[in-house]
């Protein structure tokens, strides 16, 4: 298994990104192409200690860098020499199986949309994170790639997280519920009513396991694996279940540190902190899948340190081994309003 891997993206390139490949490739089994400025790679190399480049570890030389003020949809013409559109190549020319980048978000959609394209028929690729909740997670489709969507197009993200849930997360029927703000099939506006319908037809026809309109504190409890919503309150759904996760354990060390009291039991609950801690941790996860594309794109943060982008690869490696693609081209008929 190759992962091409963008060493230029994100906030804490190249040195985090260089770490957590070399991180991978050690303990997955996996060769990776590193894109980006040469002699800035090997010198992150020789400072983890090597004195040559490893094996599993090739380097494909890019002068150029994405920046976070580039214009997203003109990147691709005004920086073909950077570290993310030379990835994005590789991948489109079969030299890797998946890719990984922390950069841009929107360089990297704009990106794989225009060179390594959409799956035939699909009308838009989405954002999934996996978000952890009291059950065992679930996947967020969109999460910001669309902020305006269509009832079709939430069928056909519908879809997608479904058969990425079987694939990836091993689940042989995952429920699909619909973002709202109430379980009431008529709760909404015209895009959730309409939506429901087309999910609960399809449902019916054996399609999917659509179990209704989810409110985000049943979602949070674990009442759905896959939640479909536009990319606009996607976003904010996910941004602040983030911010929440983030205020919950800053309260819980003020709390444990308050006195000698606390402190002890502090250290007599610090494994359970601990889980707690990994659980909420999007380190763990690495990254967010970006669906629709024909090859697999995995969108690391662009905060992202080395364990982080070691998980993003792992994340990448069980999406290039998963038929997600192509039973998305197979089936893609079914994700048309109006069909049979």
């Amino acid at each position: 298994m190759k992962i091409i891997v963008d060493a230029m993206g994100g906030d804490n390139a190249p040195d985090e990104i260089v770490k957590g490949a070399l991180d991978a490739v050690r303990d997955f089994d996996c060769e990776v192409i590193l894109t980006g400025r040469g002699e800035d790679i090997l010198r992150v190399i020789e400072r983890c200690g090597l004195t040559q480049l490893p094996a599993g570890i090739e380097i494909a030389d890019a002068a150029e860098v994405v920046e976070i003020e580039d214009d997203p949809a003109s990147v691709i013409r005004t920086k073909k020499n950077s570290s993310l559109v030379v990835a994005l190549n590789l991948l489109r020319d079969g030299r890797g199986d998946a890719l990984v980048s922390a950069g841009s978000t929107g360089a990297l959609l704009s990106g794989a949309t225009l060179i390594v394209k959409r799956i035939r028929g699909i009308r838009r690729a989405a954002l999934a994170p996996f978000i952890p909740n009291a059950g065992n997670g679930f996947i967020l489709i969109d999460c910001g790639a669309n902020a305006e969507c269509t009832a079709e197009y939430l069928l056909q993200f519908a879809y997608m997280g479904y058969y990425y849930a079987q694939d990836v997360l091993s689940l042989e029927k995952p429920r699909v519920g619909l973002l709202n703000i109430g379980g009431e099939r008529t709760k909404g506006t015209a895009l959730q009513t309409e939506t429901y319908e087309i999910l609960e037809k399809a449902s019916l026809d054996g399609r999917l396991h659509f179990v209704g309109n989810i409110e985000p504190g049943e979602a949070m409890k674990g009442a759905c694996d896959v939640l479909v919503t536009d990319g606009y309150a996607g976003n904010v759904f996910l941004k602040t279940v983030e911010a929440t996760a983030k205020l919950v354990m800053t309260e819980l060390k003020t709390a444990y540190y308050t006195n000698i009291v606390t402190k002890l039991s502090a250290l007599m609950m610090k494994k359970h902190i601990g889980t707690l801690r990994n659980k909420m941790s999007a380190d763990a996860v690495g990254g967010t899948a970006l669906l629709g594309i024909s090859k697999p794109v995995i969108k690391a943060h662009g905060s992202s340190q080395a364990t982080a982008i070691t998980s993003a690869i792992r994340q990448a490696i069980s999406a290039a081994k998963s038929s997600t693609a192509a039973r998305l081209t197979d089936n893609i008929e079914k994700m048309k309003i109006n069909t049979g």
